[in-house]
């Protein structure tokens, strides 16, 4: 199976330990469910490894944007992470669940004055800044509020992940951050280090998502030794931090690699510690920012099949009660998953189907050409795994159709952490 807490017994699929079809009785359908012990075994993966590849003041932070409501806060706030966070939102939330803001990193290309000026309030511990402009806002406006903030500058490497176009974030023409090679890199770190009102802890690097071993991460860590070095020559100044991003991957498909997490971060640490030993410099503390790799398997989503429909010569079609609004990214950039049927799992694919939603566009797929048994009926289960990742997240109110709930499982107990919506929470904000 994709993840160890998927099982099968007697044919029918368990998750956490529990059964798809005991879980909908109880919740209803569609619906969002999530592994709590899951998520904690992978940030105490990261926690760990991350402390035995780069010493004690390294850290994760998780990537927030992968999978955002109060519980998740609480979660890695107990199993010691910082907080990615690239909203006001996601700031809102993790205060609301008393999540301690010193151990969050703002990030975004595109902040407003309004929103520095929120998040500095609030106690955000770090500002990660994308380039002269907003540096100029920070330092403008916690000027004005007798402050002073740390923050992260963010430097493009030049790097390709070679994964998916939409997820590549550290190419020279990206929207994100100063490149190095235009020399804007350069001259970002000479006016942050000028101004008054912001302490520069360190830099900032994300080359892009889905990642499935060390190679990417060494050759951005070489990229941004290099800068280090070159900016230590030119100012004497060296970094607290050198935060290399995110971008871990997860099976989706058996097809794809099992990775050893811990194995990776190894690897990333004697690069460091080698190279940095040879350029003379001490090893800065490292921050990585797991989002996908710590949510994704941890969730699972289930639905009710609504309608099968063959179209003889051509294509057959599965439409479940749920679909792009609760799971966009097929109709975004075609993102595999691995789709079953939780009370038939020995019984043979045979006959291939188009697994669709219930919503009014000819996009809405949540994967296509699906090899499921030949009789398909009516209000059968049907689940999606490793769902717990850009999922929830990325949900909409597409058709005004209302969002999914999310139920958690731990030690065979399951618990509502966000509640199912109603049509009147639709327009709720409607005048």
């Amino acid at each position: 199976m994709l993840c160890k807490n998927l099982t099968v017994k007697d044919g029918r699929l368990r998750f956490a330990g529990m059964e798809p079809g005991e879980l909908m009785r109880a919740f209803g359908s569609p619906l969002y469910v999530m592994d709590e012990n899951r998520i904690r075994e992978k940030c105490r993966i990261y926690r760990d490894a991350m402390i035995a590849a780069f010493g004690e003041t390294s850290f994760p932070i998780y990537a927030s944007k992968a999978c955002c409501f109060k519980e998740m806060y609480r979660i890695i706030g107990s199993e010691g992470l910082g907080a990615d966070v690239v909203s006001i939102g996601e700031i809102a939330t993790a205060k609301a669940a008393g999540f301690d803001l010193s151990k969050a990193f703002y990030h975004s290309n595109s902040k407003s004055d309004e929103e520095i000026r929120l998040a500095a309030e609030a106690g955000v511990g770090y500002i990660v800044a994308d380039g002269e402009e907003e540096i100029r806002a920070i330092d403008r406006i916690l000027g004005e509020m007798g402050k002073r903030q740390k923050v992260l500058l963010r430097i493009t490497p030049g790097i390709d992940p070679h994964t998916y176009a939409e997820v590549a974030t550290g190419l020279v023409d990206s929207k994100f951050g100063e490149a190095i090679e235009t020399g804007q890199a350069a001259r970002f770190v000479a006016l942050a280090l000028s101004l008054p009102h912001v302490e520069v802890a360190g830099y900032h690097c994300h080359v892009g998502s889905q990642v499935h071993d060390a190679d990417v991460f060494i050759r951005s860590a070489e990229k941004m030794l290099a800068f280090i070095d070159s900016m230590r020559k030119a100012h004497g100044y060296l970094p607290e931090f050198l935060d290399l991003g995110g971008g871990y991957g997860v099976r989706y498909e058996e097809s794809d690699p099992d990775l050893d997490l811990a194995a990776s971060i190894a690897e990333i640490g004697a690069f460091l510690k080698k190279r940095c030993g040879e350029m003379d410099m001490p090893v800065p503390a490292v921050i990585l920012e797991p989002g996908r790799s710590i949510a994704a398997d941890a969730g699972m989503t289930l639905y009710t099949v609504n309608c099968v429909k063959r179209i003889p010569g051509y294509k057959n079609y599965v439409a479940v009660d749920g679909g792009m609004g609760d799971n966009p990214r097929y109709a975004l950039y075609e993102a595999p998953y691995t789709v079953v049927l939780p009370r038939r799992m020995d019984e043979k694919g045979t006959v291939r189907y188009d697994v669709v939603g219930k919503f009014c566009e000819s996009g809405d797929v949540i994967q296509p050409g699906v090899l499921l048994p030949e009789e398909i009926r009516r209000g059968e289960i049907l689940a999606v795994l490793t769902t717990g990742a850009y999922n929830y997240s990325m949900a909409s109110h597409y058709n005004r159709v209302p969002k999914l709930p999310v139920v958690m499982i731990k030690d065979g107990e399951a618990r509502v952490v966000v509640r199912r919506e109603t049509p009147e929470d639709l327009f709720a904000f409607d005048v």
